[in-house]
This record gives C-alpha cells, sequence and structure tokens, in this order.
C-alpha cells in the first residue's frame, strides 16, 4: 500500500495541516480495515469500485450521514489520484462515482445587536482571562480570521505600525489582515496583562493560557460558547459562526464579494459564496422598502 507516502504528500507537498493529514489517515485506516475484514484484501490499492460501493452501503445502514460518508468517499479519492499520479494505477475506481445527495447545511450568523451585547465591557473581567478573552470574542468578529490561524499568531505578525495582521491560512498561505485601532486597544490592554505573566513557556504566540501555554482550539471553542450563551439563543455558537458572521455582516453593508474572498482567505469565489444567502434577507429589507411598485 501507498498510504504512507499519500500522507507524505499531503503535509509536504500540499502543504495540508496536521488537522487535516490526520482525518484523511482516519478514513483511509477505516477504509483499509473493512477491505481486510469483509474482503481478506489487505492492500486498497487494488480494490475495486464495487468495494467502495459495500462500504458505501455499510456507512448508510449504520447511519452515518450522508456529507460524513461523501468526506469518507472524497478522501479515497484524493487518495487514488495520487496513485494514478504516482503511475500505481492505471484507473481511478472512483472515476464516474456520483457523491451522495445532501441537504444544504445552513448556518445562522450573530446579529449586529448580539455582537454589540457580547462586545460590552461589563461581560468581561478586568484580569488577563478576561482581557484575552474579550480580544479573541473581537478578532475573530473583526478579522474573519479561522480558529487555527488565531491560535497560531505569533507576536511577530502584529504590526501596529501599519495597523495589520499576517495571518498563516491553508496550506500556509499568507495573507495580511487589516486592524481595526479597536481591536488594537484591546491587544494593548491584553499585553499588559500577558507580560505581566510569571511563566510564559510559548511566547513567540500572541494568545497564551493563564499557565503561559499556547491556546488550543477546545478553549477558543469554550470561550465563544461561554460568551455568546449569555447573549443568544442560537444553538450553535461557535469560532466558525463568527466567520460566517463576520462575511455575512460584510455583505449586508455592501462589500464586494471578491473582497470578502480575499479577507476570508479563500481560494475561490464557490467557497465564498455560501454566504451569500444570510445577506438575502437584508437584500429582501431593502427590496421591500425602496421599490416604488411595493405598496406601502
Amino acid at each position: 500500500m501507498s498510504v504512507p507516502s499519500f500522507l507524505s504528500y499531503l503535509a509536504l507537498e500540499r502543504k495540508y495541516s496536521a488537522h487535516t493529514v490526520t482525518a484523511y489517515k482516519a478514513d483511509l485506516e477505516e477504509w483499509t480495515l473493512f477491505c481486510f475484514k469483509e474482503f481478506s484484501l489487505d492492500d486498497v490499492d487494488i480494490a475495486n469500485y464495487s468495494l467502495i460501493r459495500s462500504w458505501i452501503v455499510l456507512l448508510v445502514d449504520s447511519k452515518v450521514s450522508n456529507r460524513t460518508i461523501n468526506r469518507k468517499i472524497a478522501s479515497l479519492k484524493a487518495y487514488y489520484k495520487f496513485l494514478l499520479r504516482i503511475g500505481r494505477i492505471s484507473s481511478s475506481p472512483l472515476a464516474k462515482h456520483t457523491a451522495l445527495k445532501t441537504t444544504k447545511k445552513v448556518e445562522i450568523p450573530f446579529s449586529e445587536l448580539e455582537m454589540e451585547a457580547v462586545l460590552q465591557e461589563s461581560t468581561y473581567t478586568h484580569d488577563f482571562e478576561g482581557t484575552r478573552d474579550k480580544l479573541i470574542v473581537a478578532l475573530l468578529y473583526t478579522s474573519g480570521m479561522r480558529r487555527a490561524e488565531m491560535i497560531n499568531l505569533k507576536m511577530v505578525h502584529v504590526d501596529f505600525s501599519s495597523m495589520t495582521l499576517k495571518v498563516l491560512g491553508k496550506r500556509n498561505k499568507e495573507r495580511i489582515l487589516p486592524l481595526l485601532e479597536s481591536t488594537q486597544e484591546l491587544f494593548t490592554a491584553y499585553f499588559v496583562f500577558r507580560d505581566a505573566l510569571e511563566c510564559i513557556k510559548d511566547g513567540e504566540y500572541v494568545f497564551l493560557s493563564k499557565a503561559g501555554n499556547k491556546i488550543y482550539e477546545i478553549l477558543v471553542y469554550r470561550i465563544i460558547n461561554r460568551y455568546f450563551s449569555k447573549v443568544s439563543s442560537k444553538v450553535k455558537k461557535s469560532p466558525h459562526i463568527l466567520r460566517h458572521t463576520f462575511a455575512t455582516h460584510l455583505l449586508n453593508k455592501g462589500a464586494d464579494l471578491n473582497s470578502v474572498k480575499e479577507l476570508l482567505g479563500h481560494s475561490s469565489l464557490a467557497s465564498t459564496q455560501v454566504y451569500i444567502h444570510n445577506s438575502i434577507a437584508e437584500l429582501k429589507k431593502v427590496h421591500f422598502t425602496s421599490h416604488p411598485r411595493n405598496k406601502k
């Protein structure tokens, strides 16, 4: 099998994050185990579509969602495409595969009122953690950066003189984001408490725990969930919803799609267009109040 070579290719040549490579690895290990247990096949490189179809049926019968199944099959598709590239196979068993139908996932952004409420001064304690937490909420909302991008933000990437942040996105793509004056003020307040920490172990990173370690994904999720639970009844309260909110509010205020695409670090407009449906409500309101044919 060529799985180890494929994973190295993803990490070294495609510059995928460790998290993404781990996800591919898990899908391929599950597929490999299925082939061995069900068909005594110990080399998935020579598997045909009939076997893949059997795995899909098993996953469906096990109540795995179509969205998850499509993701697993996408991992297989990438793997067999790699095998074609290195000449290990002559045709992909997934060449004619059609993805399973899925319902469109609609994520509801926070409203401007909810954002104003969550950023109120009284919400946060005036200490290291409270100041850090407020900056995290404000930065995700005012920059649109991904959670992982914020976690990996380094001190050298914060430039107050040019009011910008340098962000390392997916596949190690760098982009420069503008920094609002209000967010810079929060950075300044946070750095006072950060500098006063007794022990700093991961000093190159901006965001630290009280113990001086680099923060981690679950901590960021908990922070967002904790503060937004006080002001919002929405079911989903996550860092990604803040990114969604950033894009939606910009579009509602008239920002063009290409500009939002660049700020979000998307490689294509198709990725950015998923946010358009959220601004439709705003467009309908404008249409309703402004069109001369509407009966007022």
